[in-house]
């Protein structure tokens, strides 16, 4: 595989792990950018990074970079997407990748017109977990599938000026962990939902703090989904067919999935599954990224965060919410 350079815009939390598995996989990392330039002398130092930008133009425009990692707010997903595709940048983002699907488009269409990978940062897409819960489901081990229960509950500190209650900013539950969810419930159902029925409880700031997602598509799957930012729950999944179930804790970095089948309504037997490293999560982003560009295409990837990014999209639509900046 071929060694890419990378280049990082943003320094907080997710992209000090990101830099770890940069490291890991490729042994450095090219640049890294952050307007203040304070913090990125500091986490270019911790990393071991030796080109800095105070002006992430500079980096995307730079031609020994190869692939822009982008781990800001929200907000700013979309001109830093366009800005580096626009200078034939492959591009890796955070989720969500942006706050709109009419900005999903726009950026999906410019990276396929550029012939250029553009990938979404959920860790549940790259787990090695998933392609043997796939595979499990397509022999038909656990039936047609009927339901998908999915729930993700972050417990934030009461602070109404944090970037995560943040109007500004495209904060609330929905953006920063509903993603994760949807990404879910999207994978194990057949087609995109059709019909979505919701409702939300807003915080203080009119960010969505909790909500209930009830979604159906056209074959009839279900799937429910419920978020929560000020109160804690486990992130667990759960898969229902007619021959049986499969249980996944902790499913955005998942590496044991517990299968319940169910020949008939009396009988049970159990299985399970274990495979993969969650301390790699992000390895193994980095490891599948690099392959898309290797063969020019993403194994349908940037095409499930479209239909993520429109079922969240429909369901602020039902809600009525819109970020000031819309």
């Amino acid at each position: 595989m071929k060694k890419y350079n990378w280049g990082m815009i943003g320094t907080g939390w997710i992209a000090h792990e990101m830099a770890d598995a940069l490291k890991a996989v490729n042994g450095e990392i090219y640049g890294v950018s952050n307007m203040n330039v304070e913090k990125m002398a500091k986490f270019a130092q911790e990393k071991g990074i030796q080109h800095q930008y105070s002006n992430p133009t500079d980096m995307i425009n730079d031609p020994n970079v190869d692939v822009i990692y982008i781990a800001t707010p929200h907000t700013f997903h979309y001109q830093y997407i366009k800005e580096a595709l626009n200078a034939g940048k492959h591009v890796f983002c955070e989720k969500a990748i942006t706050v709109n699907a009419e900005q999903f488009d726009e950026v999906q269409n410019l990276a396929k017109k550029k012939n250029l990978i553009l990938t979404e940062g959920f860790t549940l897409l790259h787990m090695p977990l998933y392609q043997q819960v796939k595979q499990l489901i397509s022999d038909g081990k656990i039936g047609q599938v009927k339901l998908v229960q999915v729930n993700f509950g972050s417990l934030k500190d009461y602070d109404p000026k944090n970037r995560f209650f943040n109007k500004e900013l495209a904060g609330g539950a929905l953006l920063d962990i509903g993603g994760y969810a949807t990404a879910f419930a999207r994978s194990f159902l057949s087609k995109q939902p059709t019909n979505i029925l919701t409702t939300v409880k807003y915080f203080e700031t009119g960010v969505d703090e909790q909500s209930g997602i009830i979604l159906k598509n056209d074959d009839e799957q279900m799937a429910v989904m419920a978020l929560s930012m000020r109160a804690k729950q486990p992130k667990r999944g759960v898969i229902s067919g007619t021959k049986g179930y499969i249980e996944i804790s902790n499913y955005p970095r998942a590496t044991e999935a517990d299968i319940t089948y169910t020949a008939d309504a009396h009988t049970q037997t159990t299985d399970k599954i274990v495979v993969g490293s969650d301390d790699k999560a992000l390895q193994y982003e980095v490891t599948d990224m690099q392959k898309y560009i290797d063969n020019g295409h993403d194994d349908g990837q940037l095409a499930l965060s479209h239909d993520v990014a429109h079922i969240l999209n429909d369901v602020r639509n039902d809600w009525g919410m819109k970020y000031p900046f819309e």
